[in-house]
């Protein structure tokens, strides 16, 4: 028998759990950064769930995933975040914190990555749009981000845990969401999972 309190198999084990939150996290980058394409939706289709809130939440993108295509999830897209003009979701930081963009968050926030020698790849975007911050800790996570130990609980307690889990309900409830409804449940989600296992580490 195994012994379960064996040092290399608990390394094992919290590493295959932080492979799977980098896995959320970068899943979550992909759908926020721009509109899923027909590959992605259909990968999405395929996804099981289980009886946990997070299981559960995967179900339900994956039956949505089911019946959209990629002109209708770029319809969405559109409308919730783009729109004429403006669209109904700012997904940034500032805006969540302060009510303005370009805030003081964001300020911060380019400190820090500067600090991490972090370059943003999307010029077109603050850095505090959800998705490059969702990017940010995949890579904090994975070691992809050199940091030091704890920086991922940092950059998550400073940036993602004031707002994030509001935004994701925002879009869960958000007049026209479908696709992107269950994008919402799964972040919202997700943030609550993350806060609760950071919190542990207090």
């Amino acid at each position: 028998m195994q012994d379960l309190t064996s040092p290399m198999l608990l390394e094992s084990v919290v590493d295959e759990i932080d492979h799977a939150r980098a896995r959320e996290y970068a899943l979550l980058a992909a759908l926020l950064s721009c509109s899923p394409d027909a590959r992605l939706i259909g990968q999405l289709a395929l996804l099981m769930g289980d009886t946990t809130a997070l299981g559960r939440a995967h179900a339900l993108l994956g039956k949505a995933a089911s019946r959209s295509s990629e002109q209708s999830a770029a319809r969405e897209y559109f409308d919730l975040f783009i729109g004429l003009g403006q669209g109904q979701l700012l997904p940034y930081a500032s805006h969540y914190l302060t009510g303005s963009l370009y805030g003081r968050p964001l300020a911060s926030l380019r400190e820090t990555l500067q600090g991490l020698r972090i370059e943003p790849t999307v010029l077109s975007e603050p850095e505090d749009h959800v998705s490059i911050l969702c990017e940010i800790m995949a890579g904090l996570i994975t070691g992809e981000v050199a940091a030091q130990p704890g920086a991922d609980r940092e950059f998550f307690e400073a940036y993602l845990a004031p707002w994030a889990k509001r935004f994701f309900a925002d879009l869960e409830h958000a007049k026209s969401a479908h696709f992107f409804a269950c994008v919402g449940m799964l972040g919202r989600t997700f943030m609550g999972i993350e806060s609760e296992g950071y919190a542990l580490l207090a």
